[in-house]
């Protein structure tokens, strides 16, 4: 049990929490919850430690959770002490600090998410869980982009870190060029409608900055600029909602197989 804000483990804890040049230093990062938690381990393995509050440690849940990992390191902290570390307002009661999995990319890749400079965490992590979710193998992310193991993405990614392969820091105009398949950017400026272009075959899509969009620079890299049709009064959509409705197009002209039915 830590109750001080001295304590040597607890500062590593809070910094770990707060600053993305320490996930990156460490290669380490903090999950939040049960789901989380339960994901990582399915897929990657046991966590390098638990952090259970006074409060979680009285729940159900975390318990069962705590005693199917004996192995694993359990710390608990006063609820105060679990607040400041916590990513949320209403804390779940548990964290793990966990090695950030750097999942192997495929040799070929049919589906690519191109990232440029997002910038709000709560966007990037739903686009990292729908390009999950629609079958993506690969998501590159520009530099200036949120730090993709902070919190607030993991959480908003509810487990597609675990699934998706990540890569950070890309030069997305090299990539886009080397890419054998379509490179498509969605914007309002485009002439051809999102529905009308053929997404068989190898694709990747380009998301940009919420408020400056796509650079030229990666604009000219693209083979395709398409338009989400917008019959109603709103200029534009969200990132995160623009993205989906990408992912999801393709996955609807391809159908349920994905990469098996093109292979």
């Amino acid at each position: 049990m830590i109750t001080s804000r001295e304590n040597t483990l607890f500062k590593a804890l809070r910094k770990l929490a707060q600053s993305g040049r320490e996930r990156k230093k460490t290669g380490q990062a903090l999950l939040d919850g049960p789901h989380l938690i339960e994901a990582y381990v399915a897929q990657i393995g046991l966590p390098q430690m638990l952090i259970v509050s006074a409060t979680g440690l009285q729940r159900a849940e975390i318990r069962k959770l705590q005693e199917q990992m004996p192995s694993v390191p359990l710390v608990l902290l006063n609820d105060a002490l679990f607040q400041e570390i916590a990513p949320v307002d209403s804390p779940t009661g548990i964290l793990a600090r966990v090695a950030t999995a750097l999942l192997p990319m495929e040799e070929k890749i049919h589906f690519a998410v191109f990232l440029e400079a997002l910038q709000d965490p709560g966007n990037l992590g739903s686009i990292l869980r729908s390009a999950a979710a629609a079958g993506a193998q690969a998501a590159y992310l520009s530099a200036g982009c949120a730090d993709a193991w902070s919190p607030r993405v993991l959480r908003g990614g509810m487990g597609a870190h675990f699934f998706l392969p990540i890569r950070e820091g890309v030069d997305l105009v090299t990539v886009a060029g080397a890419f054998t398949g379509k490179v498509v950017v969605a914007s309002l400026q485009a002439e051809a409608d999102m529905f009308d272009v053929d997404l068989a075959g190898p694709v990747a899509f380009v998301i940009g900055n919420e408020g400056a969009g796509v650079s030229p620079g990666l604009q000219q890299a693209a083979t395709h600029r398409v338009r989400i049709p917008m019959p109603g009064a709103m200029e534009s959509l969200n990132a995160a909602a623009a993205a989906a409705i990408c992912f999801f197009e393709r996955v609807r002209q391809t159908g349920r197989a994905g990469v098996a039915k093109e292979s």
